[in-house]
Parts: C-alpha cells; structure tokens; sequence
C-alpha cells in the first residue's frame, strides 16, 4: 500500500479555511495527484485540509472521509507560563541545531521545553491514531514494524494534512524522533510525502519512504500569476 501525505494549501488561519493563493496550491497539487491511482482519500477535520482534498476529490470523483486524529498538533503552553520559542517545534529545533543540542532524543517528550507545552501529548495523539487507522487497514504495529494481516483493500490512499501532524505520522511510521524529522524536513504548503508498505501477508514489514515534502509543483504559483 502507498500512502500520501499531503499538506493543507496556503491558509487563513484564523478563518480556518485556504486563501486564492491556497486555492491555487489545492489545484495544483490535484493536478499532480490525478495519475497516482489513489482509490480513497481522507483529511483531518480542520477546514483548511478537508478544502485542499476536495480539489483532488473532485478531480478523481472521490468522497473526501473525515480523520479526526490527523487535525493540526498543538504547541501551546500547558498553563500560562511563556515557553521557549512559543512552543514552535521547527523554530525550536534550530535553536537546539544553534546550540548543538542531539535532536535525536527519543526521550524529548519528557524534556523541557515539551513537557510544559501540549506538543507532546498531541504528537502521541497521532502516533496512536496512525497506529489504529492502519491496524483497521490491515498493518498492525509490533515494535518498530508493522505485521501485515489481510490484503489491501485499496493499493493507494491519500491523507490531507497538515506539516505537524503528517510530521508526527511519517516520523512514527520510520522510528525517527519527531523533533529530528521537523529539523531536517519542512513541509512546505501541499508538500507530498509518500510511505510504502509492502502487502505481504503475515510478515512484518518496513514503512519505507518513497518521496518526502515535495512541492514542486507550486513552485512559481502566486497571487497574482
């Protein structure tokens, strides 16, 4: 089975929704996804990625299903005590690159500054929701890899996004920290990560990377033009 990650277009947060230039990202992006064979597409329930993945649905003449669990991470303070950086883990994983601080600790949830922020919590949030979504599809998750238990009902799925919560997916599926893949990986707007799991049946298998946060095709999209 493949399964795409794709990030939400160009937002206005506030409103929850895609701006014209965002409109412009979802368009493009459903034109890059439109031979890709993928037979069912989910999205997180935020209004921003369920808008970006009705621009692919349409295209294939697909229903969009929703996905609770993939809904944007938070990195808010627990109480109201200002966190380094506001929380922000691509900002933070530069300060801790400027410091020469390991972003490989598998512990980090336990360290400061992401045990006094939601981040921690929702991150697991994700890595149990991945976790249940594709037991239903067949992968069941022991230790670092995935035990196949029935055929693939559909070969490619789509899941719209966002860049934490894709993040803390993809991070899950390779065993990677998720403050190491937001070090050396960003999504950018529809960027499109794409993880293989190989259907054998009965064995473990391992999530492989096919592409990771590519955008190309938005490159030269603006307001304007």
């Amino acid at each position: 089975m493949l399964i795409y990650f794709v990030r939400h277009g160009h937002p206005n947060y506030r409103l929850d929704c895609l701006t014209e230039l965002g409109r412009k990202h979802a368009a493009a992006a459903a034109e890059r996804l439109r031979d890709a064979g993928i037979e069912k597409i989910y999205a997180s329930t935020h209004g921003r990625a369920t808008e970006t993945a009705e621009y692919t649905a349409k295209l294939l003449g697909l229903e969009v299903v929703p996905c609770e669990f993939m809904r944007e991470i938070s990195w808010k303070s627990l109480s109201d005590e200002p966190i380094l950086l506001g929380g922000h883990p691509w900002n933070i994983a530069d300060a801790m690159a400027a410091e020469g601080v390991t972003l490989t600790d598998t512990d980090w949830k336990q360290k400061e500054p992401f045990c006094k922020s939601h981040l921690a919590g929702r991150v697991t949030l994700v890595e149990e929701g991945i976790d249940a979504f594709l037991a239903d599809l067949g992968y069941t998750r022991e230790g670092e890899y995935y035990r196949v238990t029935k055929e693939d009902e559909h070969k490619t799925i789509a899941i719209f996004s966002h860049a934490g919560s894709s993040s803390a997916a993809i991070a899950h599926l390779m065993n990677i920290p998720f403050m190491q893949f937001c070090g050396y990986l960003h999504p950018d707007f529809t960027s499109i990560s794409v993880i293989s799991l190989p259907n054998r049946i009965g064995e473990k298998v391992i999530p492989r990377a096919v592409l990771l946060c590519d955008s190309r095709h938005i490159e030269g999209i603006t307001e304007e033009g």
